[in-house]
């Protein structure tokens, strides 16, 4: 097996580090223009603040957590079998399971 060139190395260890400030630098300039919206918004009276849909927050990420943890977890157990490498998959599952739970119950109180 070759060793790429130390050019190489460094170049690649500075595309992680150039894409985590670019990151960075969108969410900054994205909540300073939002902030600046807002107080735009308020000076001329025309502000509500949007309430967050708890129901539809929870039903969404607990879903997209369930599926995610799911895939994981049969793909860490192909791999490795049982192991704690499984927590990979565990843990996002359990979150994923503990938001449908939540919307479950959330869901049956508003209607009783």
């Amino acid at each position: 097996m070759s060793v790429p060139s130390l050019a190489a190395q460094v170049i690649i260890s500075i595309i992680p580090i150039v894409g985590i400030v670019m990151g960075s630098v969108v969410a900054f300039f994205y909540l300073l223009w939002n902030h600046r919206e807002k107080i735009a918004l308020i000076e001329r009276g025309g502000y509500e603040p949007k309430r967050l849909d708890l129901e539809t927050f929870s039903l969404l990420a607990g879903l997209l957590l369930a599926c995610v943890g799911i895939v994981l977890c049969v793909l860490f157990l192909v791999l490795q079998g049982f192991s704690y490498g499984l927590l990979g998959g565990a843990i996002p599952l359990a979150v994923g399971a503990s938001f449908l739970a939540f919307f479950f119950v959330r869901r049956g109180r508003s209607r009783a």
